[in-house]
């Protein structure tokens, strides 16, 4: 049995307007390494950053830590702020009393080049 797949020509979907990718308070950041794969982010993919809205607890977050940009999970413990790695191979990062820290945006999509993997 094959499966058929029906398209329905009435109904129109805009990335721009889904993503809101063409909003004052959203940006786009390719990020490059493996430390958030764990949340489906792979080096080489391009993120849809919120500016427009405060970081809440468990939100993944483009920020910088002493002037260097990171891309993380933030969450807070005890009072303090923690910046989570999704993948165990990395610790979690505390942010210290004497540590600058900036949330630059939150996280709301990410994006993969497919042709890219498999080339």
């Amino acid at each position: 049995m094959t499966a058929a797949l029906e398209i329905d020509e009435t109904i129109q979907i805009s990335l721009d307007d889904l993503m809101q990718l063409r909003a004052p308070y959203v940006y786009l950041v390719k990020i490059e390494g493996d430390s958030m794969q764990g949340a489906g982010m792979y080096s080489g993919d391009l993120l849809i950053v919120d500016r427009g809205t405060e970081a809440k607890h468990g939100e993944i977050v483009i920020a910088a830590v002493n002037g260097e940009p990171v891309c993380k999970r933030m969450c807070h413990e005890h009072g303090m702020i923690v910046l989570r790695s999704e993948n165990r191979k990395y610790p979690s990062r505390y942010i210290m009393e004497g540590d600058t820290f900036d949330v630059w945006g939150v996280v709301r999509y990410s994006v993969r080049d497919h042709d890219r993997i498999a080339g």
